[in-house]
């Protein structure tokens, strides 16, 4: 299912995509490492109508479509109260497995960057948490300008047991830490 970016739609998601956004957490989430806090079991339809209702409300959701299936989501919220205005967190992007690695998530980043900038107030930071072992999405993270800003540790238990730190990281419009 590599599909050329070309074909790629990036459009922000409404409530009649919830069925197919499931569809799609749902996969991502019962990959092994998804980087996804929820396991699929945990992904429910409240879970996706809760982003997309949330939009217009200080929430965004932008998919990324081929041939009208999702093959990818990214979500954020507006910080509450109103002197956080300028940052987004909440951050949660899905990408389908067989998507993964062709640029599919940077052009949901890029595509959230220039929503955020021309919001007013504009966000002007943009906060995520990625566990330890998600080295490819940290990775991704890094090159789009996301830099760690400190560490949980053992926060995050694993299927197997195991627990993990989760790395904060952020992203600011000029270049900050």
């Amino acid at each position: 299912m590599i599909v050329s970016m070309e074909g790629l739609l990036l459009r922000p998601t409404m409530p009649a995509d919830a069925a197919a956004l499931l569809s799609l957490y749902r996969a991502v989430a019962a990959t092994p490492n998804s980087g996804l806090a929820r396991h699929s079991d945990e992904i429910d339809v409240s879970y996706v109508e809760a982003f997309l209702g949330g939009q217009g409300a200080g929430w965004i959701s932008i998919g990324a479509f081929h041939e009208g299936d999702p093959v990818g989501e990214i979500h954020a919220a507006r910080m509450q109260p109103r002197q956080f205005h300028h940052v987004f967190n909440d951050l949660t992007i899905a990408v389908h497995p067989r998507m993964q690695g062709h640029g599919v998530g940077s052009r949901l980043f890029g595509e959230l960057f220039a929503f955020a900038a021309r919001l007013d107030p504009p966000v002007t930071r943009i906060e995520l948490v990625a566990r330890t072992g998600n080295a490819a999405a940290i990775r991704l993270y890094e090159q789009l300008g996301f830099r760690a800003e400190g560490r949980f540790r053992n926060r995050v238990r694993l299927a197997d047991g195991r627990v993990e730190d989760d790395i904060p990281m952020a992203r600011t419009v000029d270049g900050s830490r």
